[in-house]
């Protein structure tokens, strides 16, 4: 029977190469996207330990008032762009090639990795640039995101898919963690590095997926959604921008949720997105398959990985803040050497997600997604709770267990819960169904950054006022200063923590050589201390959001139903844990893998 599907290796396309024997084709797929995926993210989070040798670097103060968007669109740009661009490239993928597009991430995030490293520019301009061509990584991080799953679920057979995945995961995550040593370790010696270091590893990259990859998607010729794809990105931008100058002060106010263009930016982008909802009800070709919300692996794995991006998206700034700002200076680290310390005590965490994600997705395997993706939600919920009842003067060896056991809690949900959804997907729709996935998580991670943040900042507005004019007084500093210095909004502290300033030299600027006690109200302990009671009442309320989030992603990770794995007519649509439809699984795998197009059957 004839069929519009297309598919298989670039041989059976008509090209010269011979294809790769499956066994051994897998491996080349997963060691590729996974270094494709590790460079990414490594990259999303290298410049949060180097931004204040960057800023120094291209002579700019980001605590100047004015340039404060440039610190926020210097952190979010890379991943707002990945963000909004992840459903449209994987459905371009599923129609034209994923190898293709995934090829082309590839090339174009080292362009972008060759072009950042070549700055020349100084001050305002500088960042500007910076910007852009942060956002042209995201393009190209897009690329790479939205199809290195549906190229590694091609590859592999079922009974494999949750370690390669597993694999593949660890590496996002674990790059994000790799990122901040990395750029703490390079950001002093020069700060170009920090981005020039991507340009070796991407050139090599796209050359081995260009040579290596094959074409074994089944591909079914669409038109592209032009009004959808426009919307939704328009809405989604609106909103994740109207979120990231929220967290900014407004007039009097301690952040912007009340100014008219955040709310103009949220509540268009929201009108926009219900534009985008009713284009797709009458769309011959939508962009967003609402199909697949039909399978119930797929709509609970992914509200689990939504629910599971909300809560851990902001966790990552929250600790460098809190080891920056209080810990570390308290425990003898001077405010300048705080952003790489900051990193390397964070690295129980990347070990946690390293040992738990490959053996949790062998494990998924035979006994299905279920028990490890709700179990490690139920982990990462205690861990939640622990770190809400820890003293911010914390003993470090506690820290590190609490880490290492959110780690293994991430890392237990995150390759099954990835795996379950992978496998429920028809062949010809993995590149959809994968965006779609990664848009839900790198959207909730914007919008729990700006929840955390939002959290601690109505902590520190309630306390911290009264005690820097307190402090302050109390060290000789006159009134009518110390009003003026607790009457800054909060931001600013929170700021130059995470810069690793020195945030009292910061807010007291010129007047320092007049004061009597400058060594001591500009030492390690006068901030940490008047800074820590505020902070923890904001903390609290951070993790205890977090911990909430993480528990209903349990409860919708359990809600996805026993395995299930997509297959033809002769599959059971369910089945129970630890019985997978074999007969249809290794049909697919087989056709997959062997490049067979499914018209191929009829």
């Amino acid at each position: 029977m004839a069929s519009a599907r297309t598919g298989g290796t670039p041989a059976a396309q008509g090209g010269a190469r011979r294809p790769t024997h499956p066994d051994r084709y897998k491996w080349i797929a997963l060691s590729n996207t996974t270094l494709g995926i590790l460079m990414a993210t490594v990259n999303s989070s290298i410049i949060l330990i180097a931004l204040p040798n960057i800023f120094r670097g291209i002579g700019l103060n980001p605590l100047t008032p004015g340039n404060s968007s440039y610190l926020l669109w210097m952190l979010m740009g890379f991943m707002v762009a990945t963000a909004v661009l992840l459903v449209s490239l994987g459905r371009v993928g599923d129609m034209f090639g994923r190898v293709k597009m995934y090829n082309l991430g590839f090339a174009v995030f080292t362009l972008f990795s060759l072009l950042l490293s070549v700055t020349w520019l100084h001050g305002a301009s500088a960042a500007l640039y910076l910007i852009l061509m942060r956002v042209g990584q995201g393009v190209g991080g897009a690329f790479l995101f939205a199809n290195s799953s549906a190229i590694i679920t091609d590859a592999f057979p079922v009974e494999q898919r949750g370690l390669a995945l597993g694999v593949n995961g660890v590496a996002a995550i674990a790059g994000s963690f790799i990122g901040l040593v990395l750029g703490g370790v390079l950001a002093p010696i020069e700060w170009h590095l920090v981005f020039l270091v991507s340009v070796p590893i991407g050139l090599f990259g796209t050359v081995w997926a260009y040579l290596k990859l094959e074409e074994r998607s089944i591909r079914v010729p669409a038109k592209i959604d032009w009004w959808g794809n426009l919307t939704f990105a328009v809405g989604l931008v609106a909103v994740l921008v109207g979120i990231t100058y929220g967290i900014e002060p407004y007039g009097g106010h301690t952040m912007g949720w009340t100014s008219p263009k955040v709310l103009a930016e949220l509540l268009g982008g929201v009108a926009l997105l219900v534009v985008f909802g009713v284009i797709e009800t009458r769309s011959d070709h939508p962009m967003l398959r609402r199909s697949l919300f039909k399978i119930r692996a797929f709509s609970a794995g992914s509200v689990a990985t939504f629910l599971a991006a909300l809560g851990r998206g902001g966790l990552m700034f929250i600790l460098i803040i809190w080891l920056q700002g209080i810990w570390l200076p308290l425990h003898g680290y001077s405010f300048a050497r705080t952003p790489l310390w900051a990193g390397i005590y964070m690295l129980p965490l990347t070990v946690g997600f390293l040992v738990a994600g490959p053996l949790s997705g062998i494990l998924s395997d035979r006994f299905g997604a279920r028990p490890f993706a709700t179990g490690g939600m139920v982990v990462t919920a205690l861990a939640f709770g622990l770190l809400e009842i820890l003293p911010v003067d914390f003993s470090y060896v506690v820290f590190a267990l609490v880490l290492l056991m959110m780690g293994l809690g991430m890392g237990i949900f995150s390759a099954p819960n990835q795996a379950g959804i992978m496998n429920s997907l028809p062949p010809d729709q993995r590149g959809s169904g994968a965006g779609m996935v990664t848009t839900f998580q790198n959207s909730s991670m914007v919008l729990s950054i700006g929840v955390f943040f939002t959290l601690i900042i109505l902590g520190l507005a309630s306390g911290l006022p009264h005690a820097l004019y307190g402090g302050l007084t109390r060290q000789g500093v006159s009134p009518a200063l110390a009003h003026q210095v607790a009457s800054l909004p909060p931001v600013g502290s929170l700021f130059a923590a995470f810069l690793g300033y020195n945030p009292m030299q910061t807010l007291l600027g010129p007047a320092l050589p007049h004061l009597a006690h400058a060594r001591y109200l500009t030492g390690r302990s006068f901030f940490p201390s008047l800074i820590a009671k505020p902070f923890q009442s904001g903390l609290r309320e951070a993790f205890a959001f977090a911990l909430a989030a993480c528990l209903v992603a349990a409860i919708a990770s359990w809600l996805r139903g026993g395995k299930y794995v997509h297959g033809h007519a002769s599959a059971p649509a369910t089945a129970a844990d630890g019985e997978a439809p074999l007969d249809a699984a290794a049909a697919e795998s087989a056709l997959v893998g062997a490049g067979v197009a499914e018209s191929n059957l009829d």
